[in-house]
């Protein structure tokens, strides 16, 4: 094939609109990926009735949405996809899957018998909240995986420390690469960002700091963790206050309404944005905060880290396989004890007395995440994944 362009087929359950860092990696990539020359197109899911009926080209990719009556649990079930992803799959090189997702095994299938690349990217292990039914959809959907792992050229996992970990990608830790995700985060606007400061903190006295959170109000992420650990800042920073920039009503989880009480306790100290879906705004609430904490119990890299220390903001994350690594790479925080308030808060305290110590210049960050090494990753393995089944 040489070095001409590639017909390349995305696949995924949500696409853009929806806001995830598993969205926003996908588009980052499908769009940087076309403007290279590449013929893109993502299959998913018309997840909401609002959206166009019809294709669309959006940055240059083209975007095919299937009517998706069913959800199951985070899934969605589309009664056209098997017809569907077969044809598409028959006009393109090269096949992307983002897993975990019901229909890997569609597509181990469709690229072997068509003689097709196939690349598998893989967001995390499927976690989902306690109950039987939700055990079956994680062992249902692992051993779709499995089918699909066999038949993969390639997988692709946000770090080694993730794929050393995850017990999706053991069986197939031998044709794993890693690759971090895709990072874009504009400059924050200095006038914005006091504008924010200046509101958030209205009340408070001299004393008082922003703790940050970026990303859904789920319990795989904790966020009951970071608030309990408020009350241990507060004896040496009284009035700081937490906000938090993203989804906190889901619709397949009811972690919010389950700690309403914990929130109602410290509701003065709590801002709640909601969904930020624009990259300014973003920037500019990660700069207006003193520090980012990532309580999460599980996380393949978490692109917010990248993003806050980009816009100057040190993070606290919990000491878990993915969440980790950037941490580390970087020094550009602390490291905790996942479910640990006390450890939480002791290291934001730390953070925040010797704030300077742990910032970066944005060049150094960008220098160890910057997005053309990404793309030229993803390209370097969807091409070899084309030509290894032609050649078959």
């Amino acid at each position: 094939m040489g070095e001409q362009a590639l017909k390349i087929l995305i696949a995924l359950q949500y696409y853009v609109p929806h806001r995830t860092g598993l969205t926003l990696h996908v588009q980052r990539v499908a769009e940087a990926l076309a403007a290279r020359g590449h013929q893109v197109t993502v299959l998913t899911a018309r997840y909401d009735p609002r959206l166009p009926r019809d294709e669309q080209v959006i940055n240059g990719v083209r975007v095919i949405r299937l009517w998706a009556p069913i959800r199951v649990s985070r899934g969605m079930v589309m009664p056209a996809y098997p017809w569907a992803a077969f044809r598409l799959v028959q006009m393109h090189d090269v096949v992307s899957i983002h897993t975990p997702m019901l229909e890997t095994a569609v597509f181990a299938v469709y690229t072997r018998l068509l003689r097709k690349g196939l690349v598998i990217t893989h967001h995390g292990d499927l976690i989902l909240p306690a109950g039987a039914f939700n055990r079956f959809i994680e062992w249902f959907t692992f051993q779709l995986y499995k089918t699909a792992g066999r038949a993969a050229h390639h997988i692709i996992a946000y770090s080694d420390d993730y794929a050393d970990h995850s017990y999706y990608i053991a069986p197939f830790r031998h044709k794993t690469t890693a690759i971090h995700p895709p990072i874009i985060v504009p400059t924050p606007n200095p006038r914005r960002v006091e504008e924010l400061r200046a509101r958030w903190l209205a009340g408070s006295d001299g004393a008082a700091c922003i703790i940050g959170y970026a990303g859904r109000f789920v319990e795989e992420k904790r966020p009951d963790v970071l608030i309990r650990a408020l009350p241990i800042v507060h004896r040496h920073f009284p009035g700081t206050k937490i906000v938090f920039a993203g989804q906190y009503d889901i619709p397949y989880e009811n972690f919010y309404e389950r700690n309403l009480p914990l929130i109602e306790q410290y509701r003065e100290h709590l801002i709640f944005l909601g969904l930020l879906t624009d990259n300014q705004d973003m920037a500019d609430f990660y700069a207006a905060c003193d520090v980012l904490a990532l309580p999460s119990d599980t996380e393949c890299f978490a692109l917010v880290q990248v993003e806050a220390m980009q816009c100057g903001t040190p993070v606290v994350a919990t000491d878990t396989p993915g969440a980790r690594v950037v941490v580390q790479r970087t020094g550009m925080g602390e490291l905790v004890p996942p479910r640990d308030p006390r450890a939480l808060g002791e290291a934001i305290i730390r953070v925040l007395e010797n704030r300077a110590a742990y910032v970066k210049p944005r060049a150094v960050i960008d220098a160890a995440f910057g997005i053309q090494q990404t793309i030229d990753g993803y390209e370097r393995l969807l091409r070899d994944a084309a030509e290894q089944a032609r050649r078959r």
